[in-house]
């Protein structure tokens, strides 16, 4: 667990949008809605895959996994927010900035590896039809998942202890709507400059390692699909991997540009 012994803050305060307190009623409307969507369309997603014996198959389990960790995802800093739109007070305690932080990690990290899998499911599905089922057995996707949360622990651990052992002694001011790593640092009473360094050594390990192998699974998935004599082939190959590329795409450029941005005034 973090240690506080140099540390003088005992809470943090969330500004997210206080700058436009004029628009705080809209914008909790907004994404209340949001929230709700997504809430309930994942929800779906679990319910149906996991009642419908035709949908337990790999594609699906992969799918029911993917929507399970959106649900835990959205909900570590969501709520909060929610919260932080219609009170006054936006603080949130040393303990809980911890654990949201940590979740927070441990779920976009395990979605990242999960986005993976996917990939290689697709691969398999396109590439090496008749092997398909020989190859994407049960016990395989049952690890592949696996590994996708195992590699979260470490990742959520190590960040939130480097970060919340670090002295914190004011301001107090978090210009974020969660604790979020950047936003952390800049609040460290010393130097972040080898935080900064591990920060961006995780974020290649998290974002651009599994880009890079969902890039490789998709190159191999187009020289497949080229090959393909008849457009009808070609146009199902594609279809059965497209929704797959539009999260793959969303996701990572919503990382990329948030940890791998060049600082700024």
């Amino acid at each position: 667990m973090p240690s506080r012994n140099h540390t003088m803050v005992t809470h943090f305060i969330l500004l997210g949008f206080s700058n436009l307190s004029e628009m705080q009623v809209l914008l909790f409307s907004l994404v209340l809605t949001s929230f709700i969507v997504v809430l309930t369309g994942n929800v779906l997603i679990v319910l149906i895959t996991t009642l419908d014996s035709s949908l337990h198959i790999p594609m699906y389990f992969f799918l029911w996994n993917l929507s399970f960790m959106e649900i835990c995802y959205t909900s570590v800093t969501i709520p909060k927010m929610l919260a932080n739109l219609l009170v006054e007070n936006k603080s949130i305690t040393f303990t809980d900035c911890a654990a949201q932080l940590y979740f927070y990690l441990f779920f976009a990290t395990a979605e990242c590896y999960l986005l993976v899998a996917m990939a290689y499911d697709c691969y398999v599905a396109i590439s090496h039809p008749l092997r398909y089922t020989a190859i994407m057995n049960d016990r395989v996707c049952v690890r592949l998942v696996v590994a996708s949360y195992v590699v979260g622990l470490p990742v959520s651990f190590g960040q939130t202890t480097l970060i919340f052992n670090l002295p914190f002694c004011g301001p107090n001011e978090i210009h974020h709507f969660f604790c979020d790593i950047p936003p952390l640092l800049k609040l460290a009473c010393t130097d972040t400059y080898l935080n900064e360094v591990e920060v961006f050594a995780v974020a290649v390990l998290v974002v651009l390692a599994p880009f890079l192998l969902i890039l490789m699974s998709y190159a191999h998935i187009i020289l497949t699909i080229f090959k393909m004599s008849s457009a009808e082939g070609r146009l199902k190959a594609f279809s059965t991997c497209s929704s797959h590329l539009v999260v793959v795409t969303l996701f990572f450029d919503s990382g990329s540009f948030i940890y791998f941005r060049p600082k700024s005034s």
